[in-house]
């Protein structure tokens, strides 16, 4: 097989379908490593014939890819988030790599249009975003954090023609949502990794946030979205300090 798509999932059937419609005729299998979704995501990956469903207890997104990876049987390994959906550019320069007898790369980085509530955000540190996201088996793995995870590697990266399209949230109560999850898992990183948090770094490490966000980076050309986007990734500092502040204070 010359091609395995990976991800892992949990409550996803706002999207799956239309991730797995994207890359079906791409790929050889399809690996699905699943933290026991409570929603139709088991259901819906089913329907694919060429889709290798796996459920295993949340460990945290570096074990959990790492598992995917462990199952892939192809020579190429596509590894995807389940919101994020190729578009026929790449998925052209992917099948076009992997047809290929012997590729300039093992690994190859992608853009990112990243879709915020509807927009696509093209300043404050949300444009211009690349990831490792095609690899040959073997030549990359993701570190084990349990959030925020980095894809490590000795080789020289390629870059692909063609963009990922990340729809990162349905509403505001979905974004919301998820920043309080992660934020809470962040703090929990942070505390393993003897990071501190203080009254200072609490007040004005959120600010400071806010400031590259929207005028350093800037964030304010993205219109109302973009200040949203900003005003929420301070919120996402101060959570995560306040959180890492409450498990040194009670523990």
């Amino acid at each position: 097989m010359k091609l395995s798509v990976a991800m892992i999932t949990f409550n996803e059937e706002r999207i799956i379908e239309k991730n797995l419609n994207a890359v079906y005729d791409l790929a050889d299998e399809i690996i699905i490593v699943d933290s026991f979704s409570t929603d139709s995501t088991k259901e819906i990956c089913l329907k694919f014939p060429k889709v290798k469903f796996i459920q295993q207890k949340f460990l945290g997104f570096g074990k959990q890819k790492n598992l995917a990876i462990e199952q892939c049987q192809s020579e190429w390994i596509l590894f995807l988030d389940s919101d994020e959906i190729p578009n026929e550019e790449l998925i052209d320069s992917i099948r076009r790599i992997i047809s290929e007898p012997k590729s300039a790369f093992n690994v190859y980085d992608v853009e990112f249009n990243n879709i915020f509530l509807g927009e696509t955000l093209k300043y404050g540190g949300w444009g211009n975003i690349k990831r490792e996201r095609l690899f040959k088996k073997g030549h990359g793995k993701y570190s084990e954090d349990i959030v925020h995870e980095a894809f490590a590697t000795t080789e020289t990266k390629g870059k692909l023609k063609g963009k990922i399209n990340h729809y990162t949230y349905k509403d505001i109560y979905h974004h919301i949502e998820k920043s309080n999850k992660y934020t809470s898992m962040m703090a929990e990183k942070m505390y393993k990794n003897g990071k501190k948090s203080n009254i200072f770094k609490i007040l004005f490490k959120p600010l400071f946030q806010f400031f590259k966000s929207y005028f350093l980076r800037l964030g304010f050309l993205d219109g109302l979205v973009g200040y949203y986007a900003a005003a929420t990734a301070a919120f996402y500092t101060f959570l995560k300090y306040k959180k890492l502040h409450e498990i040194y204070k009670f523990r």
